[in-house]
């Protein structure tokens, strides 16, 4: 009996965290560029951390003073598990694709 309800919660815990329906987590750009959604706050590929427009599925952003391309407006939506497409204005949207934790 207690085998058959440990058995259970063992597969909860043994399951990887992951943000499949989500676009909060951590981006790559194949150009080594990196950025971090976390609810409304995001931090910029330039390092910079600023707030946004948060939904489950998409999330815009002004880019800051100090950032490349500041004042631009940024859109992004996820694409599935693994991709998120980033529209950077009025430029071709690209798309970005899932990655870990940041290594030291």
């Amino acid at each position: 009996m207690i085998r058959k309800l440990l058995f259970p919660i063992a597969m909860v815990f043994a399951m990887p965290a992951a943000h499949a329906d989500s676009i909060d987590g951590a981006w790559c750009k194949a150009q080594g560029q990196r950025m971090v959604i976390q609810g409304a706050t995001i931090l910029t590929p330039a390092g910079s951390r600023t707030q946004g427009d948060y939904g489950r599925h998409s999330f815009t952003y002004i880019v800051p003073a100090g950032d490349p391309g500041a004042g631009t407006q940024i859109q992004m939506v996820l694409m599935g598990e693994e991709h998120v497409q980033v529209q950077e204005g009025s430029a071709q949207p690209v798309v970005w694709n899932r990655c870990g934790p940041a290594t030291s």
